[in-house]
């Protein structure tokens, strides 16, 4: 069933980037995992929240969702012949060609193939034993059909969880298949998002008659981290530093993708205080990479001794004033 991420998301189709943006990040964490230890509802919310903000906080990927669809964002949907097959269709369809398909601007198994990516009789689109052949025989041949040939087996879609450094960096995994004995070998790019899919050409379901095997997608889940958490190509990190670190400053390491940095942490910083480290996010293929906001968290020592409440109560009486006397609703 096709989905709406702009339902999803509960913001109107014209919705600004910003709009969008704020109101991703304010469901993300109400639904976060960590949030909601346990709750399948919240975790499946949170899973159509971050694909539908895939999609929609992608300028290219909104614009084909806004006039195709979610089919428009498969891997091999090719836009320009959709368009070319749609005006075709409002210029007359099929009525205008019945003598033979002369008119038609493209090969139409050729645009089902590289769009729909294996629209055959296994897809249960055209009846028992018929092809798209077959089907489009009939509409432009005036009846006449087709000899078949091998039919191509039938895709097959199957999910697969991987860890949230995986997802980020890329890497290989092994998994196997019904239909196959033999291991197939994943390789995950770097940048996979919660709920994209991969394509495995000819990894699918076998053809009933000697033709060639159809596709495996594979749809991606990702593990939640502990500690970073992804917003389209950027990363954030909640930091724990101490109080030493937060008052005097100094350099601390910061983990990211390509390995731990060095990092100044300025003098007297606050908790919830944030810098950016720039291109240390997600690297996608032909894409910007995005930054890594690191995030302070000021830690308090929780063991117990007269020593420590003693420097702990100096440091309260070294507050100028109350530190809430501004707040107010």
């Amino acid at each position: 069933m096709a989905r709406d991420f702009y339902g999803i998301l509960g913001v109107a189709r014209g919705a600004s980037a910003d709009e969008i943006k704020k109101r991703y990040r304010k469901l993300a964490a109400k639904l976060h995992p960590d949030k909601n230890p346990g709750d399948k509802a919240s975790e499946s919310q949170f899973k159509d929240v971050n694909r539908a903000y895939e999609v929609l906080g992608d300028a290219k990927k909104r614009a084909l969702y806004d006039e195709f669809g979610e089919d428009a964002l498969r891997e091999g949907f090719d836009a320009e012949r959709m368009r070319q097959y749609r005006n075709w269709t409002n210029q007359g369809g099929p009525g205008g060609a019945r003598g033979g398909n002369a008119n038609m601007p493209f090969d139409l198994n050729d645009f089902l193939r590289r769009s729909g990516g294996g629209a055959t009789a296994a897809d249960g689109d055209f009846g028992e034993g018929g092809g798209v052949g077959d089907l489009f025989g009939d509409l432009f041949g005036g009846g006449r059909r087709r000899k078949r040939g091998p039919q191509r087996g039938p895709d097959q879609e199957s999910e697969i969880t991987i860890d949230f450094s995986m997802a980020v960096k890329g890497g290989t995994l092994t998994l196997r298949t019904s239909d196959s004995d033999e291991p197939i070998t994943v390789r995950i790019p770097p940048g996979a998002a919660e709920g994209s899919r991969l394509r495995l050409a000819g990894q699918g379901g076998r053809s009933p008659n000697g033709g060639t095997s159809g596709d495996l997608l594979l749809r991606i889940h990702v593990r939640p981290h502990p500690y970073f958490r992804r917003e389209g190509n950027d990363l954030h990190l909640d930091l724990p530093i101490t109080p030493g670190e937060a008052y005097g400053g100094g350099k601390v390491k910061v983990p990211t993708a390509d390995g731990a940095v060095s990092l100044k942490v300025p003098a007297h910083t606050q908790s919830g205080q944030m810098l950016r480290l720039k291109g240390k996010g997600v690297a996608r293929k032909n894409a910007e990479p995005g930054d890594l906001y690191v995030h302070f968290q000021v830690q308090l020592p929780t063991v117990e001794n007269d020593e420590l409440r003693d420097a702990v109560q100096k440091l309260d009486g070294a507050m100028p004033g109350d530190p809430r006397e501004n707040i107010a609703f």
